[in-house]
Parts: structure tokens; C-alpha cells; sequence
């Protein structure tokens, strides 16, 4: 037997066929009843074919019976319901709260030092204090106005799109980490299901948020015996102690495996 290795590699097509409107004149992203359209079908068999390639080559080699192929996702995108999408501009919304933070603190800087608004809206202010993250919070969740829809028609939002917010401490407990964090927003923001965070007419998906459409994804296992299903909740989070395990390593040498207690998947 030959010493243990990992290859990786990640395909970025599929991403891309749900999260963009139109290529090559062809729709992007899911179709009205759920399946997948022109776009992402074709993403999908070429990803599809290139498994293919890699799998008849490891057999070409006599090498398919000793290797493991681990096949999962980092995200979805949401919404993969086309009805469901509002695109909502969220350069004029931040805009609007620096505007009002500086009427309200005459000679203060601009509020916003950073913003991360995909499906979610992720905000770092240049004051953290508890009077700033709730200024914030209050400002964006009596936001109303007009953002689009798949065609590109105005359609209504309220409350900037968020369903809720969470700032200051109780956005470090939304993580899990302690107040203060540095790497904690001062803001986050869950954002209705089917809200997009541009000022552009093209994305008609983006991921980052609380849906289920970003956090449900396949995960495949070949090589490990008798085709079965796992019917139980896994996780990706299980793939990386997995892969320890198969190399003959101590997944728990992982320090968030010890923290989180996290298990290899089922074989």
C-alpha cells in the first residue's frame, strides 16, 4: 500500500449558473417549478463530466478501490424560487444611514467602516459602542421603499429587507463568540427569504444568509462500501475530521472538532 494522500479541487460553475440571470443569451438559476434551468443544467453536466474523467482514470490506474471521493458544496444560493426574489439596493440604504447618523451627531464621521450584504447584511461600524449599534439596528429595520423583482419591476420592500437584526452583544452571541470580537460585525442582519443585497439588475441569487436554500447541500461519499443512504442530519463541518480519519489521523487533533464535538460521518 502507497502512503495516504488528499487531493482537492472545487468547481465554481454551478455557483455561478444559480446566481446569474442570464449566459450566453440562456437563462441562469431554477425554474419556476424548482428544477434547474439551461444554465445550471449545463453546469451540472459539465461538473458531472469531469467527475466522470477523474473517476475512469483513478480505474484506469487500479487505484479506484483504495480512494475515498468526498463530494459536497461550501453554499447554495437563495432564492432558488424566481417569484421569490427582491433585489434591494443596499449602497442607497447605507448611504442613508450615515446620512442620519451624521444629522444626529453633527461633525461625526461616516457610521459604516464596512458592509458585507449578500443575502444577509453584515455591517462594521466606526463606533462600536451600544448607542451606535442600536442607531443602526433602529435605522435599517424602519426602512421602506422599492427595490425589483426578477424582471426588473419595482417591488416593495420594508423594514430594508431584513426579517431581523441583531447588533452589539447580541450579535457576538449570534456567533457564538464573546462581546467584543473584533472579527464580529457590529450588525448582522437576516434577511427575508428571496432578498438580494445590489444595486444591479443581474445577480438573481447570492449566498452568505440564513436560508435554507444556502445551508441545505449534497453530500456524496463513494468508495466506502454498499450504496446507502444516511437518513439522520450530517454536516460539512463532519468532512474534515472524515478525511483525518481515513488517513489513518486523529480527527479530534482538530481544535473545533475537540470544541464542537463534531463526528466523522458514517461509513
Amino acid at each position: 500500500m502507497g502512503t495516504p494522500a488528499i487531493f482537492g479541487l472545487n468547481f465554481q460553475s454551478v455557483s455561478t449558473a444559480e446566481k446569474l440571470r442570464l449566459s450566453g443569451g440562456r437563462t441562469g438559476g431554477y425554474l419556476p417549478g424548482g428544477g434547474p434551468g439551461p444554465v445550471l443544467s449545463s453546469a451540472l453536466d459539465f461538473v458531472d463530466q469531469q467527475l466522470g474523467a477523474i473517476t475512469a482514470e483513478l480505474k484506469r490506474r487500479h487505484l479506484d478501490r483504495n480512494t475515498i471521493i468526498i463530494l459536497s458544496a461550501k453554499h447554495g444560493q437563495s432564492p432558488t424560487a424566481p417569484s421569490a426574489l427582491t433585489r434591494i439596493d443596499d449602497g442607497a440604504l447605507l448611504d442613508g444611514l450615515d446620512a442620519a447618523w451624521r444629522a444626529a451627531h453633527p461633525g461625526a464621521a461616516d457610521l459604516v467602516a464596512q458592509a458585507t450584504d449578500d443575502d444577509a447584511m453584515l455591517l462594521w461600524l466606526t463606533d462600536r459602542s451600544t448607542a451606535a449599534t442600536t442607531f443602526a439596528k433602529n435605522y435599517l429595520l424602519t426602512r421602506s421603499g422599492l427595490g425589483n423583482d426578477i424582471s426588473g419591476a419595482p417591488k416593495p420592500f420594508a423594514h430594508s429587507g431584513l426579517d431581523r437584526a441583531y447588533s452589539g452583544e447580541d450579535a457576538a452571541r449570534y456567533f457564538h463568540a464573546r462581546p467584543g470580537d473584533p472579527r464580529v460585525p457590529e450588525l448582522v442582519g437576516i434577511a427575508r427569504y428571496g432578498v438580494v443585497y445590489t444595486g444591479g439588475t443581474k445577480k438573481i441569487a447570492e449566498h452568505g444568509g440564513a436560508a435554507a436554500d444556502d445551508r441545505d447541500v449534497p453530500l456524496v461519499i463513494t468508495g466506502t462500501g454498499r450504496p446507502h443512504s444516511v437518513t439522520t442530519p450530517v454536516g460539512t463541518t463532519q468532512i474534515a475530521p472524515t478525511i483525518l480519519r481515513l488517513l489513518g489521523l486523529r480527527p479530534d487533533a482538530l481544535q473545533a472538532v475537540r470544541i464542537e464535538g463534531t463526528e466523522v460521518l458514517s461509513r
